[in-house]
């Protein structure tokens, strides 16, 4: 039972970084996609969580980390997904 709600945290806390980024990137004005909020602030944990553990000198350990490394590997994958979206529209 534990584990359950420890789950359902980790995906509100995923979407509320990743929505957080998507204000942060200034994705135009069609609102928060929800879904991109969770695979970005989910994936962005574990982006963030090694880009941490590379610069505190831990090596390259995946793992989630506190409330500033998730967002920032939130907003990395907002970006990068916000340019690919465009580049694709281009061409």
């Amino acid at each position: 039972m534990y584990s359950r709600n420890v789950d359902h945290r980790i995906i509100l806390f995923g979407l509320l970084v990743g929505a957080v980024a998507q204000l942060v990137v200034g994705r135009s004005g069609t609102g928060i996609d929800w879904t991109l909020a969770l695979v970005a602030g989910v994936g962005g944990s574990f982006i963030g969580g090694l880009l941490i553990s590379l610069l505190a000198g831990d090596g390259l350990e995946l793992r989630p980390s506190g409330i500033i490394g998730p967002l920032a590997g939130a907003i990395i994958v907002t970006a990068a997904w916000s340019a690919w979206k465009s580049r694709s529209r281009q061409a």
